[in-house]
């Protein structure tokens, strides 16, 4: 079951959705017409957009609800919606709502995605538009090819193993959590929704998948797949070796670290010690012994499965409990 408008009401939620504009004149006064009547505070930040489009929204928009901050500098889409969390935390937000202004995000879904943090389940809930095949076949085959690249390595560097689509920009979140999430460190563009799974993860935070759909029709966007591959790969690698440092190395010390560390060690040990003789053995034309080959393939072997038995911990590991509730009265003593 899925919360009415009325139920949300009724619960004395305060939510604030955050709608960072560029390039999306056409299509913005209709997402802020579609917003559903529970939502207290629509914050339409302009990222320096050279279509105006927090000017459009000031002078053709009615809606009392309605809050327009415009940037001096374009920060990207990160630091626009950083700039719309800080205001709904001014605004005292219990929960923020992050849709994009280009119309792809059905604000009829957004009851789907408050209800699990409304009710205790949460922290911070995402968009899957994977969960059916049904809901991706009106997807570019690019935006397909992109996430299907990307999710694997997002789940090792975020530790959140039981979610997928990680660049997915529909999403809920709890504001306590905004408290304690170091908003400066969140890089300002299109890495920003894994950033923000890499942060949460830093802090215990549950994380829930919401399917949906996405309606795609002439709407422009600035990414390329080409110019941010590298980038993506480069950054979930960087935050692979940090999460695993933080939670394996000086947050805790566990059977999982020596596992990590005796299979990568063997593994190695293994690969450059059978590549070494398989030289050696080339240049002076003798044969590799039987032992000697023994040593490299055990080692290998061994390697791998003490990695996979630290995998099947991490995984293990993945938040399951919401923090929200406990995070909010210990903010307010």
């Amino acid at each position: 079951m899925v919360f009415t408008s009325a139920e949300v009401a009724r619960r004395s939620l305060v939510i604030a959705v955050v709608i960072p504009c560029y390039r999306v004149k056409q299509h913005i006064l209709g997402v802020i017409s579609e917003m559903p009547q529970f939502v207290d505070h629509i914050i339409v930040v302009d990222d320096k957009c050279p279509e105006q489009s927090g000017s459009l929204v000031m002078a053709e928009c009615r809606d009392p609800r309605v809050v327009v901050i415009q940037h001096e500098v374009n920060q990207g889409v990160g630091g626009a919606v950083v700039t719309g969390y800080r205001k709904a935390m001014e605004l005292n937000a219990d929960i923020a709502v992050k849709v994009d202004g280009d119309g792809q995000m059905d604000p009829a879904l957004m009851s789907a995605f408050i209800q699990p943090i409304a009710m205790g389940l949460a922290d911070y809930t995402k968009g899957n538009r994977f969960f059916s095949l049904d809901t991706v076949s009106g997807m570019p085959a690019i935006r397909l090819f992109g996430n299907a690249v990307l999710s694997f390595i997002s789940k090792l560097s975020t530790g959140y193993w039981r979610t997928f689509d990680p660049t997915n920009g529909y999403t809920a979140i709890h504001c306590s959590l905004l408290e304690i999430i170091p908003l400066k460190k969140l890089v300002g563009r299109y890495f920003f929704e894994s950033e923000m799974l890499f942060r949460l993860g830093t802090v215990g935070a549950a994380v829930t998948d919401i399917p949906m759909h996405s309606r795609y029709a002439n709407e422009s966007s600035s990414l390329k797949l080409s110019q941010i591959l590298g980038e993506f790969a480069w950054k979930h690698v960087r935050n692979t070796f940090k999460r695993i440092t933080y939670n394996y190395a000086l947050r805790d010390f566990s059977v999982a670290t020596l596992e990590l560390t005796f299979g990568l060690g063997l593994f190695l040990f293994g690969l450059i010690f059978g590549i070494g003789q398989v030289i050696q053995s080339n240049a002076t034309g003798d044969p590799t012994a039987a032992g000697t080959v023994a040593v490299a393939m055990i080692s290998v072997i061994l390697g791998i499965q003490f990695v996979l038995a630290f995998l099947a911990f991490d995984i293990s590991r993945t938040p399951s409990t919401a923090i929200h509730l406990t995070l909010s009265a210990a903010l307010k003593q």
